[in-house]
């Protein structure tokens, strides 16, 4: 059975405390028992809604658990997605503070910028490259404001698919020579290689995961948008960062991008 609105609400305002005060929740799905997938895009929605009211901007959208790793770990079968709002994109080589989030990972990305407006429920593949006008290698900063990383499916949607913030590289006009299942990713931390990966880890092509967004965002009536970007999910594992650490991504063809943690 779904929560009442009243526990929707009650519960967003628990992820928007974990936020704003950088202590973690319980998750929702102890808290809350029987919180299905549903209940946890609702509780997203309101969160969403608060700080749209407060004069912020979707200025793009991301999908996570694109890899078999993560939806084994996670045991799921499908994505997830959350939104990015204008405060969530940090510039490259930017120096952020580690303590505003609550237990941060980097992952290495692809981002999608959008010159053509993808609206479900049929995107394919095809579709997506034909609307895209850049790419830009990017790292997501994922965080959980649920306690210890002690996520299930809905607790991740719940929590804008634990969505930190982002840092796009410089977009590369997409062109058709452009192979990006075969774009290799490496992920350096303090300078040392920590991972590597290859576009394929990202549902076989990262554009794929875009495809797969624009699908899923119909059952919500909502299109990705031209002007948009969409990070479309990590070519490598997660890796935990602290203060003081510098964390750089490199993708084939596309550059490097780099953020330091003070």
């Amino acid at each position: 059975m779904a929560l009442s609105d009243n526990m929707i609400n009650t519960a967003a305002a628990v992820l928007e405390t974990a936020q704003r005060s950088r202590v973690p929740a319980p998750p929702l799905t102890e808290s809350y028992p029987g919180f299905t997938q549903g209940d946890a895009y609702a509780v997203q929605q309101v969160n969403l809604d608060r700080r749209l009211a407060q004069g912020r901007v979707v200025v793009g959208h991301k999908v996570g658990l694109t890899s078999a790793a993560m939806q084994q770990l996670l045991g799921v079968d499908q994505p997830d997605f959350g939104y990015i709002l204008d405060d969530m994109v940090v510039p490259d080589n930017a120096v952020v503070a580690a303590d505003q989030f609550c237990a941060p990972r980097v992952e290495p990305e692809v981002a999608f910028l959008l010159r053509a407006p993808l609206r479900g429920p049929h995107v394919t593949v095809e579709e997506v490259y034909e609307a895209t006008e850049s790419v830009a290698s990017a790292l997501e900063i994922v965080d959980s404001r649920i306690a210890d990383w002690r996520i299930t499916l809905p607790d991740t949607v719940a929590d804008n698919a634990s969505c930190g913030a982002v840092v796009l590289g410089t977009w590369v006009p997409y062109h058709h020579h452009l192979h990006l299942p075969g774009l290799g990713a490496s992920l350096l931390i303090n300078g040392v290689e920590t991972d590597t990966g290859m576009g394929t880890a990202v549902m076989g092509d990262p554009a794929a995961a875009v495809a797969w967004l624009a699908n899923a965002l119909a059952a919500f009536s909502v299109a990705i948008e031209p002007g948009q970007f969409v990070m479309s999910g990590s070519f490598t594992s997660a890796r935990f960062i602290h203060a003081g650490d510098t964390v750089t991504t490199d993708i084939t063809g596309l550059g490097a991008v780099s953020l330091r943690f003070s």
